[in-house]
């Protein structure tokens, strides 16, 4: 249940980061949802950002060949919305619901594609920012959170576990939702690897609280999490 505290600021936003197989959006929405505050995911940004290009003719399976001032003009002019309510958080692209499709393998594949260069993530950075600035008291995760999107935010969290849990959990994910958990290592180890080369989502940076979801289940990572943001809030706000 929401503190006393954190009910009463009109700004409250709280910011989680880690790299993939941490059930950090899980875990996020679920924060969110028990605050009562709007949720981001910034990861869906660049899923959505990847799928745009795709669908607008850009090869983004030869990564050398893809010019990024193309990658950059395209995503400005990228008809994205988003519905911030943790309960049901979509995201449409030129009114058509993109949900479900920027789970694709192919979307998957092709990420990383676009995460890992620096004018595009400004661009998205500065999306996230404004999304924030619209609903001051929300939940956002990614990978940059913590660092560059909200260095600011009442409560920072980077969320960690080991790798073997990290592909165990992933490949449980992609085999709920009838995808093929054969490339999970590429999925989560890889794309790690490749995001990390510009952020810095594996160590905390000052201010930042690590949590080590390893050997703790859903329930209680969550339970952990809420704690240390209602001690970052209270120790802020004091």
């Amino acid at each position: 249940m929401e503190g006393t505290l954190m009910s009463a600021q009109p700004r409250l936003v709280i910011a989680i980061d880690g790299p993939s197989g941490t059930g950090k959006s899980t875990i996020a929405r679920w924060i969110a949802q028990e605050l009562n505050l709007s949720y981001l995911d910034t990861g869906a940004n660049y899923r959505a950002a990847t799928l745009w290009c795709m669908k607008n003719g850009l090869d983004l399976s030869q990564p050398d060949s893809v010019d990024t001032q193309q990658i950059t003009e395209l995503i400005t002019t990228m008809p994205l919305a988003q519905d911030l309510n943790p309960h049901n958080f979509t995201l449409a692209l030129d009114g058509q619901d993109i949900t479900d499709a920027i789970r694709s393998d192919e979307v998957t594949s092709n990420v990383s594609v676009l995460s890992t260069r620096t004018e595009v993530r400004e661009h998205l950075v500065e999306l996230q920012r404004q999304a924030i600035q619209s609903r001051p008291r929300i939940v956002v995760e990614g990978r940059d959170i913590t660092t560059v999107v909200a260095p600011d935010a009442e409560a920072r969290i980077l969320l960690t576990a080991s790798p073997e849990v990290r592909m165990a959990r992933r490949g449980q994910q992609l085999r709920e939702t009838n995808q093929d958990p054969g490339n999970v290592e590429s999925d989560v180890i890889g794309r790690d690897e490749k995001d990390s080369a510009l952020v810095d989502f594996m160590t905390p940076a000052e201010g930042v609280v690590e949590i080590d979801s390893s050997i703790l289940s859903l329930e209680d990572t969550v339970t952990v999490v809420l704690a240390e943001i209602q001690r970052q809030v209270n120790t802020n706000g004091s």
